[in-house]
C-alpha cells in the first residue's frame, strides 16, 4: 500500500492540527525539537530585548498590525515578558519550521540508523 502524501492531508489542518499531527508521528523527536527550538526563540528574543533594540519598529516592519503590537506590549513590562510576547507572536513560525524540520530529522536518523525503520502497518 503507497503512503498517503502529507501535504495533501496537512493543508486541510490549521498550524495547531499540523503540530500535534507532528507530535502525534514522531513522538519525543517533535516534541523535543519543538521545545528546543523554542527555548532559543525565547533565549534570543530576550537577548534582543535586554540589549535595547527597539522591537516595536523591528515588528512593525516585519508587518505585525501596529494593534496587536500594543496590546502584546505595554508600556513598562519588564523584560522577560516583554521577550516573552513577542516570542508568543512568532509561534507561527517555530510552528512551521517544526512541521517541516522533523520529518527531514526522522527521516535522516533513520537512514544513517540513529532511529529503528517504522513499523510496518499491518
Amino acid at each position: 500500500k503507497a503512503a498517503a502524501d502529507p501535504s495533501d492531508e496537512n493543508k486541510k489542518l490549521n498550524k495547531s492540527q499540523q503540530l500535534k499531527q507532528v507530535f502525534k508521528e514522531y513522538g519525543a523527536v517533535g516534541v523535543s525539537f519543538h521545545v528546543g527550538i523554542s527555548l532559543v526563540s525565547l533565549g534570543i528574543f530576550y537577548l534582543a530585548v535586554s540589549s535595547g533594540v527597539d522591537m516595536t519598529a523591528v515588528l512593525f516592519k516585519l508587518g505585525f498590525s501596529e494593534s496587536s503590537l500594543q496590546s502584546k506590549m505595554a508600556a513598562g513590562t519588564s523584560t522577560f515578558v516583554l521577550a516573552y510576547a513577542i516570542h508568543k507572536l512568532f509561534a507561527p513560525v517555530r510552528i512551521s519550521i517544526t512541521i517541516v524540520s522533523v520529518p527531514f530529522i526522522v527521516r535522516y536518523c533513520r537512514k544513517i540508523g540513529f532511529f529503528k525503520p517504522p513499523a510496518p502497518n499491518p
